[in-house]
């Protein structure tokens, strides 16, 4: 019989329990909103974005505006979000880990660009919006994305850290966006898989290289600008590795259970393009299972941070039990 009161330990390790809504047994809690602190690191975030961006005005304009067009589509900040708040555990300063954060959301709006054109997924909308290729042409969409992707190094390469760190966090992103377990790899399985029915093997590769690889590196980035031991980044480098891949499946999910009013970009589009889906291999409920036992794994990688990664623990919540 256990003793009366219960251990520090085992009494922290209830509250969490109890409070953790990932943790809770019974019906499927009710869909978490934007955390109030939100806003606080998005206007932050937009801030930071506005500054790196080149002006519209700047020559030649076509290719600015279409690169602020989507970079200021509507997106919630997810990744940079991930990036300070990560920074955050370590440093009550997160400023410098602005520039990797505002780094890899230029990365994601690239692979968002490219991946609405007509040789990939063929969407029109995204974020609620005309994607890129609709409103500027594929040309300049397609430019506009390789240069994202070309300003998001350059950012890296201006953070005020020291040049090891910044030679760390260069690896961590590339190696993410890249095609050895990263993100292009992951989307070009992603492609291969259409139409074809595949294994859990295969649909856990294409989730935790294309959409999981760049979370982990936003995370682990954070840890590394704030000056973290090895032994932590390590530690968060799990943790969002395995809440990117919930984040996927839940994504996966929404596009089933959701219109594209409420998603901003074309609902059903998975099924339509018999994509490799957790949906279509595990059927829906056991996906909506299998997205919290993740985030549960995630999370626990946490416990040792306590409050200190409290902001975090809370955006890893509300990936897996968001509606939008």
């Amino acid at each position: 019989m256990e003793k009366w009161p219960p251990s520090r330990s085992k009494a922290k390790a209830k509250a969490n329990h109890e409070r953790n809504p990932l943790m809770q047994t019974g019906p499927s809690p009710t869909p978490m909103k934007l955390p109030s602190f939100f806003e606080e690191d998005r206007l932050a975030v937009d801030a930071q974005l506005q500054t790196l961006l080149p002006a519209e005005s700047a020559q030649p304009p076509s290719i600015h505006t279409a690169m602020r067009y989507s970079v200021f589509a509507g997106g919630k900040r997810i990744r940079p979000m991930l990036c300070l708040e990560a920074a955050r555990i370590f440093t009550p300063d997160v400023a410098p880990a602005l520039y990797p954060g505002c780094a890899i959301e230029f990365i994601h709006t690239y692979s968002l660009i490219h991946d609405d054109l007509p040789a990939l997924d063929n969407d029109d909308l995204r974020r609620g919006k005309p994607t890129c290729h609709k409103k500027y042409g594929e040309a300049t969409a397609i430019l506009a994305g390789d240069a994202l992707l070309t300003l998001a190094f350059e950012t890296i390469a201006a953070t005020p850290v020291s040049a090891d760190l910044r030679v760390a966090m260069v690896t961590e992103i590339s190696t993410a966006a890249g095609t050895v377990n990263g993100m292009v790899g992951g989307q070009v399985a992603d492609l291969e898989a259409e139409g074809r029915a595949v294994g859990p093997e295969t649909l856990e590769y294409i989730h935790r290289s294309k959409t999981a690889a760049l979370i982990r590196a936003s995370i682990a980035a954070g840890a590394l600008c704030a000056g973290a031991p090895a032994d932590d980044v390590a530690r968060l480098r799990r943790f969002g590795e395995t809440i990117g891949w919930a984040f996927q499946v839940t994504d996966d999910i929404l596009d089933v259970t959701e219109s594209s009013a409420a998603l901003g970009k074309t609902a059903g589009k998975d099924i339509a393009q018999q994509k490799a889906t957790y949906p279509a291999v595990f059927g829906l409920e056991r996906s909506q299972q299998i997205a919290k036992e993740l985030a549960g794994k995630a999370i626990a990688e946490l416990a040792p941070y306590d409050e200190r990664a409290s902001r975090l623990r809370t955006i890893a919540e509300f990936l897996v039990l968001r509606r939008t």
